[in-house]
C-alpha cells in the first residue's frame, strides 16, 4: 500500500476517473437505459395483465351473479309455467267432465224420451190389437148368437125395448 501512495500520479488518477465516468455515462445511455426501459415496460405489461386479470375476475363474478339471477328467473318462470299448465289441465279435465256429464244427461233424457215414445207406440199398438181382438171376439159371439133364429129374434126384441125406453 505504501508503494501505491509513493507512485501516485494525479494525471493518471484523473485520466482513469474520466474513463470510468465516460464508461458509466455510456453504460447508462446504451445499457442501463434500455435495460431499465425494458424492465419498466415488462413491469407495465405485468401491471396491465394483473389489472386485466382482476377486471376479468370481476367480470366473471358479475357474469356468475347474472347467470345465477337468470337461472333463478328461469326456474321461477318454469315453475310458473308448470303451475299454469297444471291449472289448465285441471280446467280441461273439469270442463271435459262437465261436458261429458252434460252429454250423458242429454243422452239419458233422449233415451227416456225415446223409451216413452216407444212405450206410447207399443201401447197404441196393443190397444189397436185389443180393439181388433175385441171386435173379432164380438163378431164371433154375434155370429154364434145370430146363427140361431130364436136368438136373433130375442136380440132384436131386447134392442127394441132398450130403444123404446130411452
Amino acid at each position: 500500500m505504501e508503494k501505491l501512495i509513493n507512485d501516485f500520479s494525479f494525471g493518471l488518477f484523473f485520466f482513469q476517473l474520466g474513463i470510468v465516468i465516460i464508461l458509466i455515462l455510456l453504460l447508462k445511455k446504451y445499457a442501463w437505459g434500455p435495460i431499465l426501459s425494458a424492465i419498466d415496460n415488462r413491469e407495465e405489461g405485468i401491471r396491465k395483465a394483473l389489472e386485466a386479470a382482476e377486471s376479468a375476475r370481476l367480470e366473471m363474478e358479475n357474469l356468475k351473479s347474472d347467470n345465477e339471477k337468470l337461472m333463478q328467473e328461469a326456474r321461477e318462470e318454469r315453475d310458473q309455467l308448470l303451475k299454469e299448465a297444471r291449472e289448465i289441465k285441471q280446467n280441461m279435465i273439469a270442463e271435459a267432465s262437465t261436458e261429458a256429464e252434460e252429454k250423458a244427461n242429454d243422452m239419458i233424457a233422449k233415451a227416456k224420451a225415446a223409451i216413452q215414445a216407444e212405450k206410447q207406440t207399443a201401447m197404441a199398438d196393443i190397444q189397436a190389437q185389443m180393439a181388433d181382438l175385441s171386435i173379432e171376439i164380438a163378431e164371433k159371439m154375434v155370429k154364434s148368437e145370430l146363427s140361431n133364429k130364436d136368438k136373433q129374434m130375442q136380440l132384436v126384441d131386447n134392442m127394441l125395448k132398450e130403444v123404446e125406453l130411452n
